[in-house]
């Protein structure tokens, strides 16, 4: 791929809108959305599946894109749960029940429920009373489904409920339900993705058709029309969800550019995919999904143009070379997202890429081939050659994961050492075109200076978290010289530790605790199992008393009795030790001239500028 595609209009056109789009656009409702019919009364609302329903416990949950309700014309998708029978994709649905706004705990660095569901466009949930089907699909989606469902019952009949969810999930990207152990093993490995029907599924269902046509002699253009029409039919009964169609689409365009003998269309056919994406549902830009897709690609189109093996290496070395740099581009691409996500970085995952997506290839060529043949009531042919791989699959993804170090926690990076890194490895990646990466060098060295200078100046001296999980707060401080403090630890341990991680440190050097309550005692337990915590400071009963005072490098933090707010905006003080057991501390943190006072229970913090309260299930920040 030549440097001057870098020059051309659609890809700074899309590095604009995704920039105004991350910068100035937040999902919300339109006026004729369905949420504004949430009340306490049941409705009755008519709407068009949106998607292949997924088992959830006592219920089968589905977005159902809304037509109506009680009658009014409306807009806008509900996330809805039926208890009984499954809603089909594309079919027109009635359902009865009450609307109600998706539950949502927005506690720092974990996951919030209402927000992931406010991407998607969803802004209500209904649980189903009644349900009855309006109007069934078309024909085309019809067959499409009844094809799914049947490659799923084979997969399940031919082999047990873990290797059918495993066959299922690497072949069609079913979201089945997978036993936690396995699920962790798959993250551990850096092999979760391959649990999903990405970009890289329709990419090989090409080129499978291709090479097979192309053996048995059909000519270039015809192999190519059916190929894309075996990769279109494989989109539709995969999902047809935004990685599918973007794939699709760079399918279509690096096939015409294969007819017309251009190289250029795999990579304009990502750009305007994107652009299209996200000109249709500008929210799509927050969707992890989303971001780890394009990255990936856009990784591997780049590493693979410029990091070629030479062309008198042996055929069987090029290709795993190639599937290695694959890897490689794919992880490197992916580590930002994958660490601001699920706070771990997979250390074997390279290793154990290279060896489980050619054999992932594998399992998906064999299941369309058993699949096919069971049609033909002789699937027992590659019966066990299938539950071979699939069972190896299982044991390498285990392996991997069984090392201390294959899965350890990191801590979310700030957006600054994001933007440079990335600008780093586009220089890595474009490194063999050297005449371009040295010109590119100078630039590069100066925008990372930049950001480098713009943190270390812009960074304030304070930085506070108010917690709050329903009655149970909690406040996380962190200085600009780097120390990370916690009041209280009432919130259950692993939420605790996640909300540390996506601060942006892996270790807390103190944590005071408020009252001697045992719900503090074990959330502080939990915490301790997960992190690295210098220092506890724990009050009363010959610990911690009013006026006594710890340090921490350039910060000082002295305990007090407790300060509480009154209705009125006033304060009061806790007057003594009486041993009731209702006794509580409030600490002054100074540092760099700058005082603050967290108050009783630490539902709130006393700043230069006024008071900063917590709000029930939500996550209050402040800049000092």
């Amino acid at each position: 791929m030549h440097p001057s595609v870098y020059k051309r209009p659609l890809l700074w056109l899309l590095a604009f809108v995704l920039l105004g789009v991350s910068c100035f656009y937040k999902p919300h409702p339109a006026a004729q959305d369905v949420s504004r019919f949430i009340t306490k009364e049941p409705v009755t609302l008519v709407g068009r599946v949106d998607g292949f329903s997924a088992y959830k416990k006592d219920s089968h949950n589905v977005i159902v894109k809304v037509q109506s309700v009680n009658g009014v014309p409306a807009t806008g998708r509900v996330y809805a749960r039926i208890k009984e029978t499954p809603a089909q994709w594309q079919d027109v649905i009635r359902l009865e029940g009450k609307l109600q706004k998706p539950y949502n705990v927005e506690l720092l660095g974990n996951f919030a429920w209402g927000d992931y569901l406010a991407v998607k466009g969803v802004f209500a949930e209904i649980r189903a009373e009644n349900f009855a089907l309006e109007r069934p699909a078309m024909g085309l989606f019809r067959a499409v489904r009844a094809v799914r469902q049947d490659i799923l019952q084979t997969f399940s009949a031919a082999f047990g409920p873990e290797l059918a969810g495993i066959a299922g999930g690497v072949v069609l990207g079913e979201r089945g339900e997978t036993a936690p152990a396995l699920y962790t093993a798959f993250q551990d490995s850096g092999a979760i993705h391959l649990l999903v029907a990405s970009g890289g599924n329709v990419g090989f269902v090409t080129l499978m058709v291709l090479g097979v046509l192309a053996w048995v002699g059909v000519g270039r253009r015809r192999s190519t029309l059916v190929a894309l029409l075996a990769a279109g039919v494989y989109t539709l009964v995969a999902g047809a969800d935004a990685p599918l169609v973007r794939a699709y689409f760079m399918a279509v365009c690096a096939c015409v550019g294969f007819l017309i003998n251009r190289n250029s269309g795999v990579f304009q056919g990502l750009l305007l995919s994107c652009l299209m994406l996200v000109a249709g549902s500008p929210s799509v830009v927050f969707e992890t999904g989303f971001q780890m897709s394009f990255l990936a690609t856009a990784a591997i189109i780049i590493c693979l143009s410029n990091w070629t093996p030479p062309a008198k290496w042996p055929r069987a070395v090029r290709f795993f070379v190639q599937i290695f740099l694959a890897t490689l581009s794919t992880q490197l691409a992916l580590l930002p997202v994958f660490t601001n996500v699920f706070y771990k970085v997979s250390i074997t995952g390279l290793l154990s890429n290279m060896l489980l997506v050619p054999l992932a290839s594998g399992i998906m060529g064999l299941g369309f081939a058993f699949y096919a043949l069971s049609c033909l009531h002789v699937g027992f042919v590659l019966q066990w050659a299938l539950w071979a791989a699939l069972w190896l699959f299982k044991i390498l993804v285990v392996f991997f994961a069984s090392f201390s170090f294959s899965s350890l926690p990191a801590a979310a990076w700030p957006g600054w050492a994001v933007a440079a890194y990335y600008i780093g490895l586009f220089w890595v990646f474009n490194a063999p075109r050297w005449s371009f990466a040295k010109k590119l060098a100078p630039y590069g060295a100066a925008l990372l200076l930049l950001l480098w200078a713009g943190q270390l100046c812009l960074a304030p001296e304070l930085k506070i978290w108010l917690l709050r999980e329903w009655n149970s707060p909690v406040i996380l401080v962190r200085t600009k010289a780097g120390q990370t403090l916690l009041f209280g630890a009432a919130i259950d341990g692993e939420k605790l530790a996640r909300a540390v991680l996506k601060s942006g440190v892996r270790r807390i050097d103190g944590v005071f605790l408020s009252t001697a309550s045992a719900r503090e005692q074990k959330g502080l337990e939990e915490l301790q199992a997960l992190l690295p915590v210098g220092q506890v400071f724990r009050p009363f009963a010959g610990h911690n008393w009013p006026g006594e005072t710890a340090v921490f490098g350039p910060t000082r933090v002295t305990a007090q009795w407790g300060l509480h707010a009154r209705k009125d905006g006033g304060t009061w003080r806790t007057r003594g030790y009486a041993g009731t057991g209702k006794e509580s501390l409030s600490y002054q943190i100074e540092y760099a001239g700058a005082k603050v006072q967290t108050g009783s229970g630490n539902y709130w913090v006393q700043t230069p500028s006024g008071a900063l309260r917590s709000e029930q299930n939500k996550t209050v920040f402040a800049r000092i």
